[in-house]
């Protein structure tokens, strides 16, 4: 809008991520945000120190690097097929998603590892 163009193509993300009214805010405005609001408004989970961008992100990917592949699989694919069902089709099919992990290998071994107090040993089944 600053420079005589509205932003129609990434606007459809970003008023889905923050909500139409702060989407729209910013679109109207062509104003950038700092950091804090960002994160006030959903576009980002965490804001942090300068300089520690890549330890904080290795951090994290280590964190979802020790979990079951199979099981990061089956929720990001259930995350996903879910955001746009009507509430009680997204309630049914994550039931039957929580189901069908139940019976693999992974969720089988990571209860066994907790009331064991122990590392997962996961197999990715």
């Amino acid at each position: 809008v600053n420079i005589g163009l509205f932003c129609s193509t990434p606007m459809v993300a970003l008023s889905r991520k923050v909500g139409q009214n702060n989407a729209m805010e910013m679109l109207l405005t062509g104003e950038f945000i700092d950091a804090a609001r960002a994160r006030e408004i959903g576009l980002v989970t965490r804001v942090v120190e300068a300089g520690s961008q890549d330890e904080v992100v290795a951090a994290l990917a280590a964190r979802i690097a020790s979990k079951s592949l199979m099981t990061l699989k089956t929720g990001k694919q259930a995350f996903y097929q879910q955001a746009d069902m009507p509430l009680a089709d997204a309630y049914a099919h994550t039931v039957e998603v929580m189901i069908g992990n139940m019976l693999k290998h992974d969720a089988k071994e990571g209860v066994a590892a907790f009331l064991e107090k122990r590392e997962p040993r996961w197999r990715d089944e």
